[in-house]
């Protein structure tokens, strides 16, 4: 993942994508990696969507990133999880 701080300006709104099959566990173990990162999350910034045939579902998270460090360690943790396929 490449985030230069010359082209963000910290503190920034700062969207991230989730992917991952459907499970009863993929957002709850998300919510607690993101909010692990950003403890004041917004949950109201918080929307997810199933795919069409309900195999595949993606979080989306808007975070205040106070940091490229921050933003980095999320993506890495987030990427880490086995439930998680993708991160945006």
């Amino acid at each position: 993942m490449v985030i230069e701080s010359k082209l963000l300006q910290f503190p920034t709104d700062y969207p991230i994508k989730v992917l991952g099959r459907t499970s009863a566990t993929l957002r709850a173990r998300s919510d607690e990696i993101v909010l692990r990162h950003a403890p004041d999350l917004d949950v109201s910034r918080v929307a997810e969507r199933l795919s069409e045939n309900g195999n595949f579902l993606s979080i989306s998270y808007v975070i205040r990133a106070t940091s490229r460090e921050q933003v980095i360690a999320l993506a890495t943790e987030l990427a880490a999880c086995e439930e998680v396929l993708m991160v945006i």
